[in-house]
């Protein structure tokens, strides 16, 4: 492999960011809405809210949005148990098809899932890709309770999410809080374009759906910042679904490559190295045989533009190359030290992740 000059200590930036497993039991890493009242109030009248046993509670048009989305997804959503510890999933069809987090069943091929009307099944992975931090489930059934799946494309910061989830075992707790922001990553880790909410997120939270206030899954639970207070994150369902359908279908996931070990540039980072650029994605690792090293890209060449799309960090390479996928040509634009702004049309690798 080419390396880069550049040492691994001038990249070991401390970065205070926890990511762990939101399972329950074992393991230490924690992986794991205040709107307006008239919008509130058009939600409250499009479901009925069942009062059974409370028939002097009269719930304002807030609360009543968060009781129909509590009862209307909590059917769906499960209990999913290794040998080790829990953590939660959602039914995404009657058939028995279940999301979840690939840290969730770890390397188990089968797990238990109890379903909220107390049966026990065993669920089959189809499988995992634990780079995105998605899995599928399968159980044996033809009538789960599913919950409806919307679009985390049109989802906007301020808008309502719930998560509903197993923390520490207490079986479909619900959450509530707003998306507090959208394309977020987590230094340091795979995790990309994910949603940031305040909706409290605890170990074994972790697979669990996150809901918009029509009860539609708009993300997969997956992490939290232990050191901080309403930081936890959420796999966008778009991408969750994409990655879905592929471990349906085959058990395997086509990813894109481009032949590169990429490291983010951070203004700490490009002040020490004297970088040209202060941001994109520094190339430190060229590997042979790949695009990247057949169009000429170098160790140290800064990454700032695919196909037109800004690349100011790696989860934007990253979705860059899944868009374009395996075996397209993409026309990269970099910085190199001393030769100013240059471009390279690079053929794309595929990866196969099962």
């Amino acid at each position: 492999m080419q390396r880069g000059t550049v040492g691994m200590a001038a990249l070991a930036v401390a970065l205070g960011v926890g990511i762990g497993i939101g399972v329950t039991g074992g393991e230490r890493l924690a992986r794991a809405w205040r709107g307006d009242s008239a919008v509130h109030a058009a939600q409250a009248a499009a479901l009925p809210v069942s009062t059974a046993g409370a028939q002097d509670f009269q719930p304002v048009a807030s609360e009543a949005t968060v009781i129909r989305v509590a009862q209307q997804a909590s059917p769906g959503v499960v209990l999913v148990e290794r040998q080790d510890g829990s953590g939660s999933g959602v039914v995404i069809r009657r058939d028995g098809i279940i999301l979840t987090n690939a840290h969730v069943v770890g390397d188990f091929r089968q797990v238990t899932i109890t379903l909220a009307d107390g049966r026990r099944l065993p669920g089959q992975v189809l499988g995992r890709d634990p780079t995105v931090d998605v899995a599928v489930v399968r159980i044996a059934a033809t009538d789960a309770p599913v919950v409806p799946v919307g679009d985390s494309d049109r989802l906007l910061p301020g808008q309502t999410a719930i998560a509903i989830g197993n923390p520490l075992g207490y079986e479909r707790s619900v959450t509530t809080g707003v998306v507090s922001a959208l394309n977020r990553s987590i230094r340091g880790a795979t995790l990309e374009a994910l949603i940031q909410t305040d909706a409290a997120i605890n170990p074994g939270n972790s697979g669990g759906p996150l809901l918009d206030s029509q009860g539609r899954v708009i993300g997969i639970n997956t992490a939290i910042i232990p050191s901080a207070s309403g930081l936890g994150f959420a796999i966008p369902i778009n991408l969750a679904r994409n990655i879905a359908d592929q471990l349906i279908a085959t058990g395997r996931v086509r990813r894109a490559v481009l032949g590169i070990l990429p490291v983010d540039v951070t203004p700490p980072l490009a002040q020490q190295l004297n970088l040209p650029v202060r941001e994109g994605v520094l190339v430190y690792e060229v590997e042979p045989n790949t695009g990247a090293a057949r169009a000429g890209l170098r160790a140290g060449d800064i990454i700032t533009n695919i196909n037109g799309t800004v690349i100011e960090q790696s989860g934007d390479l990253r979705r860059v190359l899944r868009a374009a996928g395996p075996g397209a040509t993409v026309r990269v634009e970099f910085a190199r030290r001393g030769a100013g702004r240059q471009t390279a049309s690079v053929r794309l690798g595929e990866q196969i992740i099962q």
